[in-house]
């Protein structure tokens, strides 16, 4: 099953006290590239979050975001830095002697000073909140795979009309490139006919002998039984259910390297422009393997 590498999913869990949000969003990546971001207090449990998404994804760059609300605010403390608090409440005294203020300084004043109440850092029981966080994550990974292989349902479409086609065009090259003794043969008299003005008797045997050699440098049976081997696995692993990106990204390379090699080896002009095709063919192939998982 293809799977795209694109796609955006999220999830809301709801526990005692807390709400856990995951949002996912993936792109194209040669690799596999997790961007987590999480709050401080739970970076603990880092490492399991990135174990959960390369247990699913396999290749791709995913953005992760994960938002957790405590809805329990009896459970907040504070701190006050009563050293920090004095030294402002000293500073203030010494403010208003020298500018012979007489007024009173108050508590509003001090309290509202930087750094002098803050929020206690309290531990949080990451073991306890886990089970919620996870089922979070997992539930976003879930709508992300499905949103990926429904992307990669049309993708592979495209797929299997553009490999048809490579097939057809590959029929064509083999059919236009049979019998090719005769045509080397048949090529051969009639230069020799053009340039001697049909003055001198040619050398049947010798004719022969050099149309076998042009026939044998120009046979592309193993290159065609190659390419029929290339569309038989991209078929394979296309339909493998395993991530096939990277496998097809190599198999169109050997294909480019084939049909460079018929070209190369090719005297026929329509086998020549029927190259061409494919090569389009597999450049449009080339462009859709890179967003694939």
């Amino acid at each position: 099953m293809i799977k795209s590498m694109t796609g955006f999913a999220s999830s809301e869990k709801t526990g005692e006290g807390f709400e856990v949000i995951t949002e996912t969003r993936t792109y194209n990546s040669k690799y596999l590239d997790v961007n987590l971001r999480l709050p401080y207090e739970y970076s603990a449990l880092e490492e399991r979050i990135r174990g959960l998404i390369g247990a699913r994804v396999s290749r791709g760059r995913i953005d992760i975001k994960i938002t957790i609300r405590e809805s329990n605010t009896s459970l907040v403390e504070f701190e006050i830095n009563e050293e920090k608090a004095l030294a402002y409440y000293n500073a203030l005294l010494r403010l208003k002697d020298k500018l012979g203020l007489d007024a009173q300084i108050p508590l509003e004043m001090i309290a509202g000073a930087e750094g002098v109440i803050k929020p206690a850092e309290s531990k949080k029981d990451v073991e306890v909140q886990w089970p919620l966080i996870k089922d979070s994550v997992d539930e976003a990974l879930d709508f992300l795979d499905r949103m990926r292989r429904k992307e990669g349902e049309y993708i592979s479409r495209d797929f299997i009309m553009r490999i048809e086609n490579i097939e057809t065009l590959l029929n064509t090259i083999e059919s236009e490139s049979r019998d090719l003794l005769l045509h080397y043969t048949e090529r051969l008299k009639d230069r020799i006919s053009v340039l001697t003005k049909d003055t001198i008797e040619t050398d049947a045997g010798r004719i022969a002998q050099e149309a076998a050699f042009l026939a044998d440098r120009s046979d592309i049976s193993e290159e065609i039984l190659r390419v029929k081997s290339h569309l038989n696995q991209f078929n394979i692993i296309m339909n493998s259910g395993e991530p096939a990106g990277r496998k097809l990204n190599f198999l169109l390379q050997e294909f480019n390297r084939e049909f460079n090699t018929i070209g190369s080896k090719t005297e026929k002009a329509i086998v020549s422009h029927t190259i061409v095709d494919v090569k389009s063919e597999i450049e449009k192939l080339r462009e859709q393997v890179q967003n694939i998982e």
